[in-house]
């Protein structure tokens, strides 16, 4: 059986994070990013069933809902070249790339709902960024690799798959809503399915 306890001290810190600040975003972020970080540098706590990549889409598999909705813990896997269309969050979160490396794309929405391409990076293992909207919140994110897939661990200030969100035609701007789910469907955490 895999060794979970990495991902229990992370959720623990996070839990303890979001009871001493509340809403105060700046400073979660500020918290939890080294800790993320310190989380995704170990490449052994996360078993197998929640790392398995799919031949025509990406997964989210939900490792850990809080019961208040204050938190969710999710692990990305893109197989080969798979890209998400544009979307936003509506929450705070900050993504740790686990393996391989992950292509981020910037948007900015326009005052008449178009949008604005903006700066692409590169994101390798061990790496960590936040989105939120007072940070920026749309953005399109790619698998870096053609030939393997990559997973990142992904934190939100929120159940991120039961929260209405939107994905945006890149050319015109329009927004259509979606409710993203988890592709191990709606477990309370990953321990649950795995003792």
């Amino acid at each position: 059986m895999t060794d979970i306890s990495p991902l229990r001290d992370f959720i623990a810190t996070a839990t303890r994070c979001i009871e001493r600040h509340g809403h105060d975003e700046a400073t979660i972020l500020a918290e939890l990013a080294p800790a993320l970080g310190r989380l995704v540098q170990q490449d052994h706590w996360l078993p197998d069933a929640f790392a398995q990549p799919d031949p025509t889409f990406y997964r989210q598999y939900l490792l850990y809902g809080d019961p208040l909705d204050r938190l969710s813990v999710v692990s990305f896997v893109w197989g080969p070249g798979q890209i998400t269309p544009v979307h936003d969050h509506r929450v705070w979160g900050l993504v740790g790339v686990l393996r391989g490396a992950e292509i981020g794309t910037a948007y900015q929405r326009n005052a008449d709902g178009t949008l604005t391409r903006g700066a692409t990076s590169r994101l390798e293992a061990g790496g960590v960024v936040a989105v939120s909207p007072s940070l920026g919140d749309i953005h399109t994110i790619a698998n870096a690799y053609d030939d393997r897939p990559s997973i990142s661990i992904h934190v939100y200030g929120g159940n991120i798959g039961r929260i209405r969100r939107a994905s945006f035609d890149p050319a015109t701007g329009a927004a259509r809503e979606f409710v993203s789910g988890y592709s191990n469907g709606q477990t309370p955490n990953l321990w649950a399915e795995t003792t």
